[in-house]
């Protein structure tokens, strides 16, 4: 039968060219030249990885960037987007098991097996296994959130943070007006020459009697 199972034979080079992508500008059109000029990997084989995105849904079948692949460049959706593009690339192995992805490597070589009808040590099958496990790292199959259930997620959480922070703001407010204020005098006092007593008792009961009276 006919594999529409995409891989690329040096799978190994898959997992490099989506980290690149991660930090690459999006193309208006993702090519050999963008591939080769601008990710670095001008080889043949590293080409495969154009048919693999399209199978995938990450291009279009004219090499356009689509949403799934701008939504990988995101950290924020990379998981829930790499999950979304192996489950169209690999929908003949997801109509036989809806949960492809939590089989162990030898279990989901089994399903590649079944489904091809090619041979257990078949190069293609080898292939196709490790094409899909390395782009599987990338993958977040338990997130049900949306994107618009992030984005409202983190708008609540910023909005709870700046509410805690006004919070904060107030409290200190009100602990300062609760304090107590106090306020010190100094008095410098420059007392005449004279060798009256009388004087100076009376400078000193003026002063206890006016200022240092409550």
């Amino acid at each position: 039968m006919a594999i529409n199972l995409p891989y690329m034979v040096s799978s190994g080079t898959l997992t490099k060219i989506l980290n690149k992508i991660c930090d690459a500008s999006i193309p208006e059109n993702f090519n050999g030249d963008f591939l080769g000029t601008k990710l670095g990997f001008p080889g043949g084989n590293q080409k495969a990885f154009i048919p693999w995105a399209k199978k995938c849904k990450l291009l279009g079948e004219d090499g356009t960037p689509t949403q799934l692949y701008k939504d990988f460049r995101n950290p924020t959706y990379r998981g829930i987007s790499m999950a979304s593009a192996l489950k169209k690339g690999y929908e003949e192995l997801y109509v036989r098991n809806e949960y492809a992805h939590d089989l162990s490597r030898p279990d989901f070589l089994k399903l590649v097996t079944d489904t091809t009808g090619l041979a257990h040590d078949n190069s293609v099958v080898k292939a196709i296994v490790a094409s899909f496990f390395n782009a599987k790292e990338f993958a977040d199959f338990e997130s049900t959130l949306s994107k618009e259930e992030k984005s409202i997620q983190i708008e609540n959480r910023t909005e709870s943070h700046s509410n805690e922070k006004v919070s904060d703001v107030i409290h200190k407010n009100n602990t300062k007006k609760q304090i107590d204020l106090g306020i010190n005098y100094t008095i410098n006092l420059v007392l005449p020459k004279t060798d009256d007593p009388a004087i100076y008792n009376a400078i000193f009961k003026s002063l206890k009697e006016n200022l240092l009276n409550e």
